[in-house]
């Protein structure tokens, strides 16, 4: 009866011990983080829900937030005190006639999904309004958050779906939009609005059932030689009209000039220098194309066309997949420029689209107004020929494609759904200038990823910034105060980007090469560098030197564990299983004192802080998997015999540029007693060990079953379902590809 529990229990521990394995397979970001253990700041109340915009107000301290019903100011220094907040309600007559269309109760709220700052203080607000969009002004003033009374129509600049994708942007008081303009949602149009209002042309070719993404602004009038007017880049996804497959859609970059007004007979009040190209990020399976999430435009003021797009993309998964990868791509302007300067494909008598081998027209088509074209009498799209213009309304399509500066991905995860990133600037010790980037998934965790020239990106940590696993849809970054802000449908949480403390070594600090962080040699911690002097701060982002650290950081720190609870009856008994920690020789490792029974498998945990592999030693000698012996990611499993005995040492082990450090997380002295001496009391460790090590491995298995919630689909409603976070890619920090 005895051998049979002995059996059955050591099945279990295996079963356990193989699932939780599985479910921790995949490099992943050097350290994770749960959301017990990020500082951060979290808003949330019974009654808010359906967030739908954000807006950090750095000029008046403030974070603005859109949501169900209401316009909230929170504060921007602890966005869990909220300062103000307006209500702005549907009419019961707009919800009658909403509904009466055949619209749920829900979605025939007023969910105000722009918040835009303008140049007279003011705030444009637009909101679905029960699918009949309205947009009015907000002004903050003393403290006080009001609304104007006026209501204009809000008709293409917001979506009348609450949950369909849209994209804005305010340039002055000039507000560029890209969404549906009717209430099935069918009708996209990308447009300008305000005194000289001017849209897309109707026609498949220009859009094909696109997803918009973003829109950027690249000032190029007053810092470009020939004074070229300022470029607006629209971002999308879009079924393909080139590619036989009908179903096929690709991502986008379309540009614009910023002062096109149309044409003079030919597309009049239409973009007459609309261009688009496909949008290349090459990751997962060939053949299936990459499809854009999100885009952030990090400025280069001293060199415009030094300027960076960073792109979150998500592969297009065949039907059968039941999820996708996720990469970040990262695109120089004037390599996109570059694009729009080459050949155009044309449509063909047999309905394909083939390189267009023709003359070009003079003015080369969809040009942006230079010196050189002034200088011709060419000041205004309404110079243009029709020749031009009817050139531009039938070839849109640029025949190459946009790659990335790298040629390949920046960063890339497996069944991962990235969906926001912003990207920061931080200047390290030696004077360099590096990218950070804080990508969102649609499981609500952060990545915190960097880009080091020569040496590609990787992922410093990732934060879970909501309890449950929940969509990331809004990032912002305040460049004034160094804070995070983060928003999911019902909670909004704030962190600052140049939190160092989880750092807790000299070591941990500089092999982390994290940009913000340098080990401070005075107060004895990691922390910002940011206003720090060299003298009393060392960093080592390019190599990860840790020469530098003084010695007292790697004396013994001795601590104490209990591993089990159970008291024992007989002496001899608690003497073979006990687990206590040990002194050591001065300057050495302490280790724990283990006792263990010949012939049954046991486990030895070794869980590091982070997410580096682990090397296993056995009195010196690396250890090697065999029969007796299983090396895991967060342990070993060992069937002892007698020679078996000794000093067991579990190290984690990192490379930086080719060299090795190793950093040692537990120490094991095994004493191996004979199984037939107590047969029972055998049982009962096999017992003690089974429950323990199965309470340990289905805790984890189900905090990475609520990390690594899947799900696919469109990014507003579907991916409320959450995501994966199995992570994958090749090279350091399980992010290289």
């Amino acid at each position: 009866m005895v051998q049979v529990m002995m059996t059955c229990l050591v099945a279990l521990l295996w079963v356990l011990i193989i699932v939780g394995e599985r479910a921790a397979q995949g490099q992943r970001p050097r350290r994770s983080v749960v959301f017990s253990d990020v500082k951060l700041k979290l808003f949330k109340e019974a009654d808010f829900d359906g967030l739908s915009s954000l807006m950090v107000g750095d000029d008046v301290g403030r974070l603005f937030i859109g949501a169900r019903g209401k316009v909230l100011a929170l504060s921007l220094d602890d966005i869990t005190i909220k300062t103000n907040e307006v209500k702005w309600t549907v009419s019961s007559a707009d919800r009658g006639v909403c509904e009466m269309k055949g619209r749920s109760s829900e979605d025939c709220e007023n969910y105000v999904r722009m918040l835009h700052p303008l140049d007279d203080g003011r705030m444009l607000a637009c909101g679905t309004n029960a699918f009949s969009p309205a947009c009015s002004y907000l002004t903050f003033k003393g403290g006080n958050l009001t609304m104007e009374t006026a209501v204009q129509d809000g008709r293409g600049k917001v979506p009348f779906d609450p949950y369909q994708d849209f994209a804005s942007m305010m340039d002055g008081n000039t507000l560029y939009s890209a969404a549906s303009s009717n209430f099935l949602g069918t009708d996209m149009v990308f447009q300008r609005h305000g005194q000289n209002p001017i849209k897309t042309e109707a026609k498949r070719s220009w859009l094909n059932e696109p997803t918009m993404i973003s829109i950027n602004l690249a000032k190029l009038n007053q810092t470009t030689e020939n004074r070229e007017d300022d470029n607006v880049f629209l971002f999308f996804t879009e079924t393909a009209v080139e590619e036989r497959r009908s179903d096929l859609r690709l991502s986008r970059v379309a540009r614009v000039c910023k002062s096109d007004v149309g044409g003079m007979r030919t597309l009049q009040r239409r973009w007459t220098s609309f261009l688009k190209a496909r949008l290349d990020c090459p990751f997962g399976d060939a053949g299936s194309p990459s499809l854009v999430q999100d885009v952030f435009f990090l400025q280069d003021e001293d060199n415009w066309m030094e300027s960076l797009f960073y792109a979150t993309f998500t592969s297009n998964p065949e039907p059968s997949s039941t999820c996708s990868q996720s990469a970040v791509c990262a695109y120089k302007l004037s390599d996109v420029r570059q694009v729009f300067r080459g050949s155009f494909l044309t449509e063909s008598d047999s309905g394909g689209w083939v390189t267009y081998a023709g003359a070009e027209p003079f003015i080369y088509p969809g040009s942006c107004i230079n010196d050189e074209m002034r200088a011709g009498g060419v000041v205004s799209s309404l110079n243009l020929s029709d020749t031009t213009l009817l050139f531009v309304k039938h070839h849109p399509l640029m025949e190459g494609a946009v790659a990335p500066v790298t040629g390949r991905p920046l960063l890339v995860r497996s069944a991962t759904q990235f969906s926001r990133i912003v990207v920061d600037k931080v200047t390290s010790l030696d004077g360099q200038q590096h990218h950070i980037m804080f990508i969102g998934t649609t499981a609500g965790w952060l990545q915190k990823g960097v880009w080091l020239n020569g040496e590609g990106g990787r992922i410093v940590e990732e934060l879970q910034l909501f309890h449950d696993a929940q969509p990331i849809y809004f990032l912002q970054l305040s460049s004034r105060s160094g804070q995070l802000y983060g928003g999911a449908r019902a909670a909004v949480v704030q962190l600052s980007v140049r939190d160092c403390s989880r750092y807790t070594s000299c070591h941990d600090c500089l092999l982390a090469r994290d940009p913000y962080c340098g080990w401070d040699l005075l107060r004895g911690l990691c922390a910002a560098v940011g206003g720090a002097s060299d003298a009393s701060m060392v960093q080592s982002l390019a190599d990860g030197d840790v020469g530098s650290c003084p010695n007292a950081d790697c004396k013994s720190k001795i601590a104490h564990m209990r591993l089990f609870t159970h008291v024992y009856p007989s002496e001899e008994s608690s003497r073979r299983i006990s687990m206590v920690f040990l002194s050591s020789p001065t300057g050495q490792q302490p280790f724990t004192a283990v006792h263990l029974a010949a012939g049954v498998a046991q486990f030895l945990p070794c869980s590091p802080d982070t997410n580096l592999p682990v090397s296993w030693s056995f009195s010196g000698s690396v250890l090697q998997p065999g029969p007796r012996l299983v090396l895991l990611s967060q342990g070993l499993v060992v069937t002892p015999s007698s020679t078996d005995a000794g000093l067991y040492t579990c190290e984690t082990v990192e490379e930086v540029k080719g060299r090795e450090h190793r950093r040692t997380v537990v120490r094991y002295r095994v004493q191996v007693h004979d199984k037939s001496s107590r047969i029972q009391d055998v049982a009962v460790i096999v017992s003690a060990v089974c429950a323990g090590v199965g309470l340990m491995f289905l805790y984890r298995c189900c905090r990475q079953k609520v990390k690594n919630h899947v799900g696919c689909g469109n990014r507003w409603r579907d991916a409320d379902m959450g995501g994966t976070e199995v992570t994958g890619g090749g090279g350091e920090g399980g992010a290289l590809r």
